[in-house]
């Protein structure tokens, strides 16, 4: 079949042009379509419950809320696991599902278990689904801010209220409706609510309590329809409007009468523009903002829909109140724009250096032209292929992409047709014979190519058995190489002999090429010199393999390089129970401290939660993002960035009452994805005991503080959180025949504000609340003087009634699988995370004794580290034997085969080297680049081994044989080793946004490639030349597949 399609490439070679053409045309296409952005999507499927419980203390939420909830859960099908928070007025379960589940039919069994479960909740809590969204769908965050010195057309200041009302009311519903945003969520400036502030001793005065003042707003501030009448064939709507158009209207809103004279609301209560209470707020560079984070919708692509967000909100600024500012404050495009040029750059670059390497060794500029242009029609190929099967171009999919690999098989076919043609020397040959030459020519190439391609395609295998996360960021990798490779394999069999055909018309002399002949000049003698001492060539090859594997278990490992996201994510937490004033007063010198160095360029933060709660934290934890100016723009430019954030924590540790951790922003998001913390290490201590879990956690952060390289060591704050409690006396309550729930109530609307009705004001509404003033809730002396109304008219003061004490109690409680759990939380600086978290394993093995029933457990990225060894170390063997299989069955012999093989170990051996050299630990991305060696360490050797095997076959002597395949087989070796590592170079040195991730494993390659073609030039001829004698019949190898045929 084979040989049909070379015959048919070469006799039709213009439809096999136009074909290919056509096919590139499509590629160009399909390019316009293909998603771009910065990393491959890793969400997880997850859902999020959020239940508001006003209120509640953190043990209360867990035990009434959390605990149901999680119970309601268990036995979903295709559910992993579940994480929950606990905190003061808020329930958070994340159920996280296997990959496999479709995200919406996950919401679904989550709401239909939901709905049984409320039954089980305290009476009016909701529980809510969050955004379909995760930490990764963070794509754009934006301020809505006044311009200094603006006023409001009345002439008042611009307020927080006001940046809040055109943010909810304006800016938020056109956001919406960007295709691909799914939440847009605020947080800061305060919420809009009509504060109607009644004065107890007025209320006393006039014998009412502050449920007759509810009451009054409810019965008067509604609408009713009444049916209709006809009347003169016409149909009349009867309505009877009741609702307040007006401030003034709520003051004169009647309660009671009197007497015959009526108490109105003005009488008792003052009624204001009031602001919500608040569970976050937002600053920038020391100002208070409103700060909103548009979330993406899962499956989406963040660079299309972040764009879409920010040419919106250009126009929605268009639009706003004079004075007031919508303006983007992190923008994931810009990253993906980053990425993508590292990406270009290292493509571009890439195939240039493969081009000049193909001019200058194939010394014909026919030939060189032809293989390099594979490389365009391969790459629109492959963007076809790409589109097809969902996969984006991003940092990982592109970034295994090496162009010397796609010519590989190209190299070996061009240079041999060359050389047969030249072989005829100046009499001009007619079509027929000329296509005759050029189909034997490459007929004798062809399978050995077209078997290494297909070698190195098989080695991608195993990167297609890694699950979870590690998989979704390694698998598009793996598809887009193979993808490429199968599109170079189809070339090389089509494309190529027909443009041979129609290129190569004239007789072809091929210059001597003075690079080649001088090496050929050099190898000579040293080939003769290794064939004499096989075994010592054999030995070296052996002690080199030892001493490397020896060397490799000293390498540091880790998950993936961490990718350089060009800004800085600064956690702080402050003690708990920290007030969001007080907790906003210390941001504010903080970011002071940070915008002082030159290369900050602004300095942004979020507060406690969001109106969405995606982040259940309370007022005292601060995200902060520390945007950097461009690099040019520093004072020194070849300042790394773990210098600048060594300078900045020593500039902000004076700062009293913070403590720092320092990530990245999608870096943080990544590791809260895979085990529900910020940082890279989480020490997870299980258990029942709340005391006996935080003194454990205190044991292990004392126990490992000394480890070498541990960063932002951390233990949960799980307690500390001040309550004022009031406890009411059952025997004084009894005296005065109330109840606890009496009581309750009225302090739930003198301190906590009930909901009397709705304002509306055209497509803005807001709540009328009736609550004390602020100044009376806030001041803990009265509150004992507060009048609680008993059921025969008269009042009494709280503190005859009750015992008002304050205490500290759990400020949250985290559990995970419907267990408590305490996290001891750590980063770390300057080496591996491998060894580190192997010394940190040690240290609490030998230090800490942990009690019966409870048990520790390692998450973070080094979870996946271990989870994705595991599996590579079955997987990785697996492929290798089959590797070998598929070798023994082309060539029929088990000897040569295992010649070939040598190659691997020998590979391997240079990448090894090349990460010691570079000081580089082993990682996946390292992983996936042996993973490629080991294919384009045996496509070399079967090359030549297999030319070897045709000269022998022909009846030429086992020595000559050997010399006369290798030296005839230097060219092609020496071309495609110098074409596979010259295209990595520029990924192995690049310094741009993203790069981290693509050095290791373009440093592997070059190493490898460097040791492995020294062993396909002199190990293998050695090898041949012991394993081999005279007398041994060969059979080529595609006599050894025509017996095949045959049988």
């Amino acid at each position: 079949m084979l040989e049909s399609i070379l015959r048919f490439a070469i006799k039709r070679n213009i439809l096999v042009l136009v074909m290919v053409l056509a096919i590139a045309g499509l590629g160009l296409w399909n390019f316009t379509k293909l998603p771009i952005d910065a990393v491959p999507d890793i969400t997880n499927v997850q859902v999020m419950i959020n239940t508001e419980a006003p209120g509640y203390t953190p043990l209360e939420v867990e035990q009434r809320v959390t605990f149901p909830l999680e119970n309601a859960l268990a036995g979903l099908p295709g559910l992993v696991n579940t994480r929950s928070v606990s905190r003061y007025g808020l329930s958070q379960v994340i159920a996280i599902f296997a990959d496999n589940t479709d995200v919406y039919f996950a919401r679904q069994l989550v709401n239909e278990r939901l709905s049984s479960a409320r039954s089980e909740l305290p009476i009016n809590l909701l529980p809510e689904l969050g955004p379909i969204a995760t930490g990764l769908g963070e794509i754009f965050m934006f301020t809505v801010d006044a311009v200094p010195g603006a006023k409001n057309p009345d002439g008042s200041d611009i307020t927080p209220i006001d940046l809040r009302t055109v943010h909810d009311w304006t800016i938020r519903p056109q956001l919406m409706r960007v295709p691909g945003v799914v939440e847009v969520n605020p947080i800061g400036g305060y919420e809009r609510e009509i504060l109607v502030a009644f004065k107890p001793e007025k209320l006393l005065a006039y014998n009412l309590t502050s449920a007759d003042v509810v009451d009054a707003i409810g019965q008067n501030n509604q609408n009713q329809g009444t049916g209709f009448i006809e009347k003169s064939g016409a149909q009349w709507l009867i309505r009877v409007p009741g609702q307040v158009a007006g401030l003034t209207e709520i003051t004169n809103l009647p309660i009671k009468t009197i007497d015959g004279s009526a108490v109105f609301i003005k009488d008792v209560a003052t009624i204001s523009d009031g602001k919500g209470l608040r569970t976050g707020a937002a600053t920038q560079n020391g100002r208070e903002v409103v700060m909103s984070t548009v979330f993406m919708l899962i499956g989406e692509n963040s660079r299309t829909v972040a764009q879409g967000v920010g040419e919106k909100l250009k126009e929605i600024n268009g639009s706003l109140p004079e004075g007031i500012v919508a303006k983007a404050v992190y923008d994931r495009t810009k990253l993906v724009d980053k990425t993508l040029n590292t990406v270009q750059t290292n493509l571009l670059e890439g195939a240039i250096l493969v081009i000049v390497v193909l001019f200058i060794l194939l010394g014909n500029f026919r030939a060189a032209f032809l293989t390099a242009l594979v490389i365009p029609f391969a790459m629109l190929m492959t963007i076809t292929g790409m589109v097809h099967t969902r996969v984006s171009a991003n940092l990982m999919s592109l970034g295994a992409l090496d162009f010397g690999l796609l010519v590989d098989g190209t190299i070996i076919i061009v240079e041999n047709c060359l050389r047969r043609l030249s072989m005829r020397g100046d009499t001009p040959l007619s079509l027929k014979a000329r296509l005759e030459i050029v189909f034997t020519a490459t007929r004798e190439v062809i399978r050995p190519a077209l078997f290494g391609v297909f070698i190195i395609t098989v080695v991608y295998l195993p990167i297609f058995a890694l699950e979870g996360v590690e998989g979704k960021m390694f698998h598009p990798m793996a598809l887009t190489v193979v993808i490429a490779l199968l599109c170079s394999m189809a070339l090389s069999i089509t494309f190529v002999p027909a443009m041979i055909a129609l290129l190569f018309k004239k007789p072809i002399k091929e210059k001597p090429n003075h690079i080649m002949l001088g090496l050929s000049r050099i190898y000579k003698p040293v080939l003769s010199l290794a064939l004499k001492g096989r075994w010592a060539v054999v030995l070296i090859a052996c002690l080199l393999v030892t001493f490397f594997g020896y060397q490799a278990t000293r390498l540091g490992s880790e998950f993936a390089p961490n990718l350089d996201e060009g800004d800085i994510a600064m956690h702080a937490l402050r003690i708990p129970g920290t007030s969001l004033s007080q907790a906003i007063e210390l941001q504010k010198v903080l970011e002071e401290k940070i915008t002082q160095m030159p290369e900050v360029e602004r300095v942004f933060a979020k507060i406690g939660t969001a109106d969405v709660a995606t982040d259940a934290v309370p007022p005292s934890v601060a995200d902060n993002f520390i945007i950097l100016k461009p690099r040019e723009q520093w004072p020194n430019p070849d300042k790394s960035k773990a210098q600048i954030v060594e300078e900045l924590a020593a500039l902000v540790k004076p700062i009293p009452g913070n403590r720092y951790e320092f990530l990245q922003p999608i870096q943080m998001r990544f590791n809260e994805l895979l085990a529900g913390v910020r940082a890279e290490l989480a020490i997870k201590v299980f258990g029942d005991d709340f005391e006996t879990l935080a003194a454990l956690g205190k044991e292990i952060e004392s126990a490992i503080g000394n480890v070498d390289g541990i960063a932002d060591l951390m233990v949960e704050q799980t307690s500390g959180l001040p309550m004022l409690e009031i406890v009411p006396n059952t025997e004084k309550i009894s005296q005065f025949g109330i109840s606890k729930a009496h009581i309750q109530s009225q302090l739930a609307t003198a301190l906590g504000g009930t909901i009397a009705g709705k304002y509306y004001q055209g497509d803005i509404r807001s709540n009328i609340v009736v609550r004390l003033e602020e100044q009376q809730r806030n001041n803990v002396q009265e509150i004992g003087y507060l009048p609680i109304n008993l059921p025969n008219g008269r009042a009494v003061p709280l503190q005859e009634l009750a015992t008002i004490k304050l205490t500290n109690g759990a400020s949250q409680i985290n559990r995970e699988n419907a267990k408590r759990r305490i996290v001891v939380t750590t980063n770390v600086r300057g080496r591996d995370l491998g060894s580190f978290v192997g010394d940190i394993q040690t240290i609490i093995e030998d230090k800490v004794t942990i009690p019966a029933g409870y048990w520790i457990e390692y998450g973070g990225t080094y979870q996946k580290l271990q989870s994705a060894s595991e599996r590579l170390s079955v997987v990785v063997p697996v492929t290798l034997l089959m590797i070998i299989g598929l070798l023994i069955l082309a060539l029929n012999s088990l000897k040569d085969a295992a010649i070939i093989f040598t190659g691997v170990p020998l590979a391997l051996t240079g990448g090894i080297a090349a990460l010691l050299l570079r000081d580089i630990p082993f990682s996946i991305s390292a992983a996936v680049g042996f993973i490629a060696l080991s294919g384009i360490a045996i496509l070399n050797g079967l090359v030549m081994v297999s030319f070897i095997r045709e000269l022998r076959s022909s009846g030429m002597g086992l020595n000559q044989a050997i010399t006369e395949g290798a030296l005839t087989r230097l060219r092609p070796v020496i071309t495609t080793a110098l074409v596979a590592s010259l295209g990595f170079i520029p990924m192995a040195l690049n310094t741009g946004i993203g790069s981290e991730v693509q050095r290791p494993l373009a440093t592997v390659v070059i190493g490898g490639i460097i040791s492995s073609t020294l062993l396909t030039l002199f190990v293998i001829p050695a090898l041949y030349r012991l394993l081999h004698n005279e007398k041994e019949s060969i059979l080529t190898e595609s006599e050894t597949l025509e017996q095949h045929d045959v049988n």
